[in-house]
């Protein structure tokens, strides 16, 4: 499960980045992705290609000053003097379907980096990909197609001030190992974690391992997770009757495989989607740092292959997801929308996952080359600093996606930017987690923070 290869990464950069290149100038691409027949037919100064930038390298700073420096960046990379309006980018940016990025997700960046030539390149765990799935609140633009699409949601301080917001769930479907979002779906907060979840099933191999906390743990959805793959999944502790048995024993490394039924109220449902009612799980105990016990679930019933303690190892892996949504909403500010229609909020968020992934793809190349063995001297290992690595992104993606300079020169500078200014990574450090109020939250979000991106 180390570091892959530099040479193999650079090779899947550079297939990753010229697949998009390519797809971005493909008539028939932009055909499937304008959202009526007509849209960007006609001779206009916002492209399909300038739109589609624009939108991926989203910025905090005002519309029109954010247009005159793409326009001036865009000059630059040879393409034309262009001079256009905040108002001609919103009327631009509604032709464009949300599509586009997950579509660019799958066909340039997920088609490729698990290419067969590449799979030797893929990190996984016992033969795994580690798949993990979560979902997570988001507070939109206050507009009233926003009010109307999605859940509202009131709040209100100790002083008896009232605010509202409309709220939506996203939930993304995550390579764990590799830092990759392989599917997000975002929808009204009124649907649940387990409902949205379901979708990114379609996605999961026979060998991915599935993994989930607590909030996911049911018959059914176990059943689902194992018509796809194989799944680990935290439970809490009245989810099963066994776990409440186990839990009563208080011992941990215990693994106990037994035969779940389907509980009687879910009989019926169960029969309808052809799923079956009884299924062979694996429990097991481990202990945590704080002294809790903790209860996994998971279809890995081979003690041999999958011993108890290697679980532990499994599921803290999961906490890559956690600080994938830190990213996008810190570091990309998911949270500050660009715009404030449905299509806008969809774009925004599809662009959002698209981008983390490219950087990805482009850290690990970095990355490699920090582990190096020369770097074992230092006191502690060193990793690429993300705030600088998406930055640099958003600021060349012009260069990476749309230009004529030869991408090896580009993706140099791009790694020589990430590989300068690296984080110490400092074992067994915890930092407390704090409980914000939803009303101070919502108020340091909207009047307080400031990005200069």
């Amino acid at each position: 499960m180390g570091m892959p290869d530099e040479p193999i990464c650079k090779k899947r950069i550079l297939s990753i980045f010229q697949a998009t290149r390519q797809l971005l100038c493909e008539p028939t691409f932009v055909a499937l992705h304008r959202r009526r027949p007509e849209d960007f037919t006609r001779q206009c100064k916002l492209t399909f290609v300038i739109v589609t930038l624009m939108i991926l390298q989203k910025s905090l700073k005002s519309l029109q000053l954010r247009l005159h420096e793409f326009m001036a960046h865009w000059f630059e990379a040879g393409h034309g003097d262009l001079s256009v309006t905040s108002g001609a980018l919103t009327h631009a940016r509604a032709k464009l379907s949300p599509e586009i990025f997950s579509q660019l997700n799958q066909k340039a960046v997920l088609s490729n980096f698990y290419g067969p030539e590449y799979q030797e390149a893929v990190r996984r765990w016992r033969g795994h990909r580690l798949l993990g799935m979560d979902g997570s609140l988001i507070r939109l633009p206050c507009s009233q197609e926003l009010f109307q699409e999605f859940s509202e949601i009131a709040i209100v301080n100790q002083h008896g001030k009232q605010d509202r917001y409309p709220q939506a769930r996203i939930s993304v479907l995550y390579d764990l190992l590799n830092d990759l979002a392989l599917e997000g779906q975002l929808a009204s907060s009124a649907k649940g974690e387990t409902q949205l979840a379901r979708q990114h099933l379609a996605l999961v191999e026979a060998d991915d391992v599935v993994i989930t906390d607590r909030g996911y743990a049911g018959y059914q959805w176990l059943v689902e997770c194992r018509q796809h793959g194989q799944f680990i999944c935290r439970c809490s502790c009245g989810s099963f009757a066994v776990v409440q048995q186990l839990v009563q024993r208080d011992e941990a490394d215990v693994s106990l495989t037994i035969t779940l039924c389907a509980p009687e109220n879910q009989i019926t449902e169960l029969k309808r989607l052809g799923l079956p009612l009884e299924l062979r799980v694996r429990f097991v105990t481990l202990r945590l740092s704080t002294g809790e016990l903790e209860m996994l679930a998971t279809s890995l019933l081979d003690e041999l292959a999958y011993p108890t303690t290697c679980f532990g190892e499994a599921y803290w892996d999961r906490w890559g997801i956690e600080t994938f949504y830190g990213r996008i909403k810190g570091r990309l500010d998911l949270e500050n929308f660009s715009g404030q229609t449905v299509v806008a909020v969809h774009q925004d968020f599809q662009a959002t996952l698209f981008l983390s992934n490219l950087e990805s793809v482009v850290s690990a190349s970095a990355q490699s080359q920090l582990a190096q063995p020369s770097a074992s001297q230092r006191k502690n290992p060193v990793q690429v600093n993300r705030a600088v690595s998406l930055h640099a992104l958003k600021y060349h993606v012009i260069e990476l996606l749309a230009s004529d300079v030869p991408l090896e020169q580009v993706l140099m500078q791009v790694e020589q930017w990430l590989g300068h200014n690296p984080v110490r990574v400092r074992k067994n450090r915890k930092v407390p987690r704090r409980k914000e109020s939803a009303f101070r939250s919502y108020h340091f979000l909207r009047r307080i923070r400031k990005i200069v991106f």
